[in-house]
C-alpha cells in the first residue's frame, strides 16, 4: 500500500490561525489621532471591504466594525474610531485572504 497524499483542506485550517493572529494583532494597535487620521484609516478599511465585495466575500463583522468606527467618530472619540477602522480593515483583509485562498485550494482537492 502507498501512503495517502495529504489533503488540501488541511492547508485551509492551518491558514486560519495565521489570519486570526493578523486580525488580533491589528485590532490591538491603538493610534492616538484626530479626525484626519480617522478619515485615512476609515478610507483604507472601506477600500479593503470593497475589494472583498468584488471577490463576493464580505463579512458582516467588517460592516459592523465600520459602523462602530463611524459612530465613535460622530461622538468625537477618534482614538476608538481609528482602532475600530483598523479592525475593520484587518477583517476585510482576512476575508480577502480567505477568498483568494479558497479560489486556489479547491483545485487541490482530489476526487475519489
Amino acid at each position: 500500500m502507498t501512503a495517502a497524499k495529504p489533503r488540501a483542506p488541511m492547508r485551509i485550517f492551518i491558514s486560519w490561525p495565521v489570519a486570526l493572529l493578523l486580525v488580533a494583532g491589528n485590532a490591538s494597535v491603538q493610534a492616538a489621532g484626530g479626525e484626519a487620521d480617522f478619515e485615512v484609516a476609515y478610507a483604507a478599511a472601506e477600500a479593503a471591504d470593497k475589494q472583498a465585495g468584488g471577490l463576493r466575500n464580505q463579512w458582516t463583522v467588517t460592516a459592523a466594525a465600520l459602523a462602530e468606527a463611524r459612530r465613535a467618530a460622530d461622538k468625537g472619540d477618534f482614538d476608538w474610531a481609528i482602532a475600530s477602522a483598523k479592525e475593520a480593515e484587518a477583517l476585510a483583509n482576512a476575508s480577502i485572504f480567505q477568498a483568494t485562498n479558497e479560489i486556489e485550494a479547491w483545485k487541490q482537492l482530489e476526487i475519489r
